[in-house]
């Protein structure tokens, strides 16, 4: 039986891209093995979004070389797309193919045994306008499914490379997505994290139907318990979307909207298309059709250009918006991409000053977000034994809007809808007291 080892670097649609292509070899009749052992085939998925993520791709391209110098090496991913005569520059790699043509894997390695040639795949990513349908049945994650619906992104923020390595936007059709989901339905699942590059995006290139219509559609879905979506743009939440999030009892009150910096300077020199102003008022108006939604984010700290009164403004705006969660990154430099290039690049001892008081902040925040709920009752779906303290009979899971919660119960609650009781807040999880299980479904148990 041939065996194929895989590696992923980067971003949740990368693990996603990669389930994807082992369906392929699967159906192929591989057996998949542990990256550290011996096998016929090695495929490594790519990462690109940082100079770092180009160079650990590099590095385990090259260990995968080392362990088994006659295995075929095939490589993907970002990285792949934008620097393919990089990778094929590395003496042993057999097939390189970028974020497109997936679906001919198969047949390029097939014909790699046979002539072991080099095959140098990619082709420009630029070109490609239609949505690439590969399938992923199952996860390890038992109680939670990631659906694919859109790929690429039409931005260009300046200090992003990922236009140029995963295309511009483009989406799945709708009914190949609400038959995915109610495949997943049928496999056990309870949740859908519907994801993508830019998944807000979604429907930007379909006739007339958007992200709120493909939620109204999926809410319909008979056994879906809750629907999430992994990242949303300000500008990408309107009207209609609010009512169907509103209306819907499947929608998690939780949304992950990407804020990158509370200065509209700054937001104007990484190409952010709102201002400080317009994310603020969108922000008010969710919470007021949505009381206790969660709202978690995203923030680059020490933008080239950001001055010390331009990250304080920053700071006081974060504070007043009340996050439930803000994940900081510092600036890094990206070849390729406007911003690298740009003059006042910001100190790197600065830079981390600047991110550990947003992570206190963040902290902060976390906390007060999680104290609204102390004696509410909330939906949870357990995902597993409670790994601060396994086998002492405590499960753990998220809330849908997002607050992870651990209480007294056993494994076989697992990917049950659970009515949980918040007794105690605390910055990464709260503890709660089960109130009751909800149902019981007879195809989850079987799945475990």
């Amino acid at each position: 039986m041939p065996s194929v080892a895989f590696y992923t670097l980067g971003c949740k649609v990368n693990f996603y891209d990669t389930e994807a292509i082992w369906q392929l070899f699967k159906n192929e009749g591989y057996e998949q093995v542990d990256f550290e052992a011996t096998a016929d085939v090695y495929l490594i998925n790519t990462c690109t979004v940082t100079n770092t993520g180009d160079k650990k791709s590099r590095q385990i391209i090259r260990r995968a070389i080392r362990r088994n110098p006659d295995a075929i090496i095939a490589v993907t991913g970002c990285y792949a797309q934008t620097s393919p005569a990089e990778i094929m520059a590395i003496p042993g790699v057999d097939l390189v193919i970028g974020t497109q043509d997936r679906e001919k894997l198969m047949g390029f390695i097939e014909q790699i045994q046979t002539e072991r040639k080099p095959v140098n795949a990619v082709r420009n990513i630029m070109k490609t306008r239609q949505f690439e349908e590969l399938d992923v049945p199952d996860f390890a994650e038992r109680t939670r499914a990631f659906l694919k619906i859109q790929e690429g992104c039409n931005n260009f923020c300046t200090f992003c490379i990922i236009p140029w390595s995963r295309g511009l936007s483009r989406s799945r059709e709708a009914d190949s997505v609400i038959n995915q989901a109610k495949q997943l339905v049928a496999a056990g699942y309870k949740e859908i994290v519907l994801t993508g590059i830019h998944t807000g995006g979604y429907g930007d290139d379909l006739e007339n139907y958007h992200l709120s219509d493909l939620l109204e559609d999926l809410d319909k879905v008979e056994g879906l318990e809750r629907i999430r979506i992994s990242s949303i743009e300000a500008s990408q939440i309107d009207e209609k979307m609010i009512e169907v999030l509103n209306r819907s009892d499947k929608m998690c009150h939780h949304l992950h909207i990407p804020l990158q910096a509370g200065n509209d300077e700054v937001l104007k020199r990484m190409r952010r298309k709102y201002t400080t102003a317009e994310f603020a008022e969108k922000i008010r108006r969710l919470h007021e059709a949505m009381p206790g939604l969660a709202i978690t984010t995203d923030v680059i700290v020490g933008f080239p250009g950001e001055t010390d009164e331009m990250f304080q403004e920053g700071y006081r705006f974060m504070e007043e918006l009340g996050f439930a969660e803000m994940h900081v990154f510092p600036y890094s430099k990206r070849t390729g991409t406007p911003a690298a290039r740009m003059e006042d690049q910001v100190d790197e001892e600065v830079k981390n000053e600047r991110v550990h008081q947003l992570i206190d902040l963040s902290e902060r925040s976390q906390l007060a977000y999680a104290e609204q709920f102390v004696g509410q009752v909330l939906d949870v779906i357990p995902e597993r034994d409670y790994k601060g303290a396994p086998g002492t009979g405590f499960v753990m899971g998220y809330s849908g809007n997002y607050l992870q919660i651990v209480f007294e119960g056993s494994e076989s609650l697992i990917g049950q809808l659970c009515r949980v009781k918040v007794t105690e807040a605390g910055v990464n999880e709260c503890r709660g007291q089960l109130v009751r299980v909800m149902e019981s479904s007879p195809t989850l148990a079987k799945a475990q």
